[in-house]
């Protein structure tokens, strides 16, 4: 269970949206949750190391125009899981650092 990181509020259910990228190897996948009693984002960050272990941490608060402003990019990709993905979104998420 994600914890909202501004008000503490125990955050349920899938994530508004996630994406996933390739960076040297290694596979990084941000998940967005949005806690409606204090209108923050919380980011989920998947770190998967081609060598070594992995392991997950959260990012945020976010204001709520920000958190919202990430989740539009993301739903401009038909394949936000697929960390080969080379779309526009994805560049444009991960800052062109992507393998």
């Amino acid at each position: 269970m994600i914890a909202c990181l501004q008000c503490g509020k125990a955050l349920s259910g899938k994530p508004l949206a996630s994406i996933s990228g390739g960076i040297l190897g290694d596979e990084i996948i941000d998940s967005y949750f949005f806690c409606p009693d204090c209108g923050a984002y919380t980011v989920e960050v998947y770190y998967d190391r081609f060598l070594g272990e992995a392991e997950s941490s959260l990012r945020g608060p976010l204001a709520k125009s920000a958190g919202e402003e990430k989740v539009r990019l993301i739903r401009q990709c038909a394949e936000p899981w697929d960390k080969k993905c080379r779309c526009p979104a994805h560049r444009a998420y991960f800052g062109d650092s992507l393998d």
